[in-house]
């Protein structure tokens, strides 16, 4: 039986630049508005949280962004990342689909994250700034900007959702090793955190509380911004080095995606991916379909509204139209807790809104079984996450075995499952459910969201 195959890069085939999508949609994004006054957001309304050359690529338009050479030295720890054909997988299937995957679990943090937590450390470094702030779910963004951190001798502390926070300790051992300071959320270390334990003193936390209590800190130093993995233009910008290797590494193949799949849970892992290939299409180049994968557990792609709302629970945020849950609704404790966030990155969003991607969800069950044939077959054991484009792929491959059809399909592997072995114990158990959302819960969130003018 044949192994995988492995497309390698070299350092020189690397990146040296981001890609910008804005420059090729054909519709601008919607303004992020001032909650206030309900009017287009400028520099000085982001200043308090991000240095001024974040927000330059945040509202940049332009399609290639420089980057850094300090941070493409930081990146050729791991960089260029591998793709590999799924030979095995294949077989197991019994499909005739070809089946790659870009695999970001090589990264010293395990995942994906690195790719933006490095640039935003640096860039704040260069802006003077000492101590960063975040949030963080299942921990990847919270061990990538602790390690970050690290490297540019920057204090971090980083809000983990309590659910995360007590599932998963051996992510939180590694923040702790690269010098992080880490607090399950909601915290009585902000305001808005007792808040919430006063009112529900067993609150599981989520990511919009998390964001609210880093935001809350953030702002009350001169010598602190805040940093955040996902949702936001510039965190999007920066995953693209995954969709522009794979691109050069599919041609490498001798072959094309016609179909890309990616896990979705704030977007950054999924426009990483996918994000130079709709600007190839949109160029007049060769076309794939994309998919979006989200637990069906928190499906703010599949069930959400698209509309303004906050990124955080506390309403300290400017307001984005994206697709959301509402900023007031809880998902259930799913395991794949980077994926456990109410909204989607607004340029995900105006993606699906102009029909350029579609999107499913499935359950954590039948996303763990994927993920554990893949590991079978490929011997990787993929995060939680992951696991949601992993199965994704897998219905793209029998769907192809159904229709009698060779297509191929590319998905992103956004991190390794080292550190949620204790899921996957469940899972064999026979203990891990589908809890599903409750839909009271979410009607109330969604009829709370903000009035806007038209």
């Amino acid at each position: 039986m044949a192994v995988a195959t492995k497309y390698l890069l070299n350092e020189n085939q690397m990146p040296k630049f981001w890609y910008n999508l804005q420059a090729d949609l054909p519709q601008p994004l919607p303004a992020v508005l001032h909650p206030g006054t309900m009017q287009p957001v400028g520099p000085d309304d982001l200043s308090p949280l991000f240095p001024m050359a974040l927000i330059e690529q945040e509202v940049s338009t332009e399609r290639e962004i420089e980057i850094p050479e300090p941070v493409r030295d930081i990146y050729r720890l791991w960089r260029p990342a591998p793709l590999y054909r799924a030979h095995r997988l294949e077989k197991a299937l019994g499909t005739p689909a070809r089946i790659y995957y870009k695999y970001e679990g090589v990264s010293p943090a395990g995942s994906h994250k690195p790719n933006t937590a490095i640039p935003q450390a640096f860039y704040n470094a260069e802006a003077g700034i000492r101590r960063l702030t975040t949030e963080t779910g299942a921990g990847q963004w919270g061990t990538s900007l602790s390690f970050a951190g690290s490297l540019f001798d920057m204090e971090v502390l980083v809000f983990q959702v309590r659910v995360s926070y007590d599932q998963k300790p051996y992510r939180r051992a590694v923040m702790e090793t690269y010098g992080a300071r880490c607090l399950a959320s909601p915290s009585d270390q902000t305001a808005y955190g007792r808040s919430v334990l006063a009112e529900r003193p067993d609150h599981p936390g989520s990511l919009g509380i998390a964001i609210s209590e880093a935001v809350e800190l953030a702002v009350q130093r001169e010598d602190t911004k805040y940093a955040l993995g996902s949702v936001l233009n510039h965190v999007l910008l920066h995953q693209t080095v995954i969709g522009l290797e794979a691109m050069e590494q599919m041609q490498m193949a001798d072959a094309w995606p016609d179909v890309v799949v990616g896990c979705t849970g704030g977007g950054s892992n999924f426009a990483g991916i996918a994000f130079p290939f709709i600007g190839h299409a949109l160029r007049g180049g060769r076309k794939s379909r994309i998919v979006a994968v989200e637990p069906a557990a928190c499906p703010s792609l599949t069930r959400g509204k698209y509309a303004y709302d906050f990124g955080d629970t506390a309403h300290m945020t400017p307001l984005t139209k994206m697709h959301t849950l509402g900023s007031t609704f809880t998902p259930p404790s799913l395991h794949a807790g980077g994926l456990r966030y109410h909204g989607m990155a607004p340029m995900v969003s105006h993606v699906m809104e102009l029909g350029l991607m579609e999107a499913v969800a499935y359950s954590q069950v039948d996303c763990f079984a994927a993920g554990v044939a893949f590991a079978r077959a490929e011997g990787i054991v993929p995060a939680p996450e992951a696991n949601h484009a992993v199965k994704g792929a897998i219905e793209e491959a029998l769907r192809c075995k159904r229709e009698g059809r060779s297509e191929t399909i590319l998905f992103g592997l956004s991190g390794h499952g080292h550190f949620d072995m204790a899921s996957y114990q469940k899972y064999f158990a026979g203990e891990l459910r589908d809890e599903a959302y409750d839909e009271k819960e979410l009607a109330m969130a969604l009829a709370g969201l903000p009035s806007v003018p038209a």
